[in-house]
């Protein structure tokens, strides 16, 4: 299988592949090893850039990625990649084991297998990490364990698929997907360099505080404070005067706390001061994701002070729990007993017939109304609403889908893109929005239309002799 591991330089590297899972499917794939190897240790943000590069590089020729990596910075690299990564179609699972492979009892056969599968079979387009049976969200993850084989958790974000002997459970209702028309990118630079993380601790003194923040071209700090994010302050408040200090100077400081678990608000008055002093409430970020979010946002020259604050208090990757939202409540309708369809398959079926009609106001409504993540459900052939809408005539159907998240590399039972039957329906629209979203073709697609293509021209030079 190709693997390119320069701008022009593909080389063929053998291929594997599984034995067959439990959904009837082998997943082929090959190894490709970095020239130099690094403890993950000693990682830094040339070693996230390098992981990057390799994805972008080959990011057309496979449908997902596995990303073998030490255990003691994993939560940091996975953090780190969540956020490098933009408008990403395609899964991306970090793993690694507390064992190695072949010492008698190890993890790393389970751990390397349970992602292969994973990433073979199922499109969950985020950086995750896969250990001991859970697949994570990458930048909900941290170390908890030096020996233990469930060695990371996520504590304040239930894992996206849990491995059971009865197969692999995917909570569907947590998967993010890409919701702008952009394709994939990634953003190599990270600043690294200026910034500090430090734990408050009974009896900090401010001088101490000072003199970190008066680190010379210091932009960042992560604030570990106590419980919902207090921090002492003395009876004279010296401590918040040094950080409202700092702020002022132009540096940025986000307070998370200490606890596994949890979130940091203005709850209690210690807190409340350092809120007022300027301080970004880091929510429940964990210490990995807030530093290397720090470094992602501090390395974009376009974002000043205050854009940087704010998005340090956004979720971006769903790295953080979102504002609550107003609740609501409807009646479920009805059991249809004897009914030839589910309720689920009705729904599908209704919101094809909308597809076809190029009724755009429909699809919006029945998405609005959704009970049944219509957008992951799939036809008799293995159609998704995607792959209807890009036969159809009405290019704004395929926004709408697009902006809800629907995916550009869902392949239906004969293996076909949406980007290829629109291609084949000469929907030009369609294929330029779907471009314009990541679509591409596969490599056997690519093969397909290369050999109609070859068929068309022997054909016109028969005609023409």
């Amino acid at each position: 299988m190709p693997v390119n591991i320069g701008e022009d330089t593909p080389v063929f590297l053998p291929s594997l592949r599984t034995p067959p899972s439990k959904y009837s499917r082998h997943v082929r794939y090959t190894l490709y090893e970095f020239p130099i190897l690094l403890d993950s240790s000693s990682i830094s943000a040339a070693g996230w850039s390098q992981i990057a590069q390799c994805v972008q590089r080959n990011y057309s020729l496979y449908d997902g990625f596995v990303i073998l990596h030490g255990t003691d910075s994993l939560s940091y690299t996975a953090s780190a990649l969540s956020f490098m990564f933009s408008h990403l179609g395609r899964p991306i699972i970090l793993t690694g084991s507390q064992s190695p492979i072949f010492a008698l009892q190890s993890d790393a056969v389970d751990n390397l297998l349970g992602s292969l599968i994973i990433a073979g079979t199922f499109l969950i387009p985020e950086v995750c990490l896969f250990f001991h049976h859970a697949l994570y969200r990458g930048n909900r993850t941290t170390k908890i364990s030096a020996s233990s084989f469930e060695a990371f958790a996520s504590p304040n974000f239930p894992p996206l698929a849990t491995v059971t002997g009865m197969g692999i459970d995917v909570n569907w209702n947590l998967i993010r997907r890409p919701t702008t028309l952009a394709k994939f990118a990634v953003q190599f630079a990270l600043d690294t360099a200026h910034v500090a993380c430090l734990r408050v601790f009974p009896g900090i003194t401010p001088s101490l505080l000072d003199s970190v923040l008066n680190v010379p071209n210091l932009r960042g700090l992560i604030l570990e404070t106590f419980g919902a994010g207090n921090a002492p302050s003395g009876p004279d408040g010296a401590l918040t005067a040094v950080i409202r200090a700092a702020i002022a100077r132009g540096t940025v400081i986000v307070n998370v706390s200490q606890c596994p678990s949890g979130t940091v608000s203005p709850l209690y008055a210690p807190a409340s001061a350092l809120g007022a002093a300027g301080v970004v409430f880091g929510r429940d970020l964990t210490t990995e994701a807030a530093l290397t979010k720090l470094f992602f946002l501090l390395a974009r020259p376009e974002l000043g002070y205050d854009e940087i604050a704010a998005q340090m208090g956004e979720s971006l990757q769903g790295e953080m729990t979102e504002a609550p939202a107003t609740m609501q409540f409807a009646h479920l309708p009805a059991d249809e007993e004897g009914a030839a369809l589910s309720p689920a398959q009705m729904a599908f079926a209704e919101l094809g017939y909308t597809i076809a009609m190029g009724d755009v106001a429909g699809v919006r409504a029945r998405l609005d109304a959704d009970r049944h993540r219509l957008l992951l459900a799939s036809d008799y052939a293995g159609n998704t609403a995607l792959h209807l809408a890009a036969v159809g005539a009405e290019t704004e159907v395929v926004r709408e889908l697009l902006v809800r998240g629907a995916s550009v590399h869902g392949r239906n039972f004969a293996n076909n893109t949406p980007l290829w039957l629109a291609e084949k329906m000469g929907r030009e629209g369609n294929v330029e929005l779907l471009r314009m979203t990541g679509a591409m073709l596969h490599v056997e697609e690519k093969s397909k239309a290369e050999e109609m293509e070859a068929r068309v021209v022997e054909e016109n030079r028969k005609v023409e002799t």
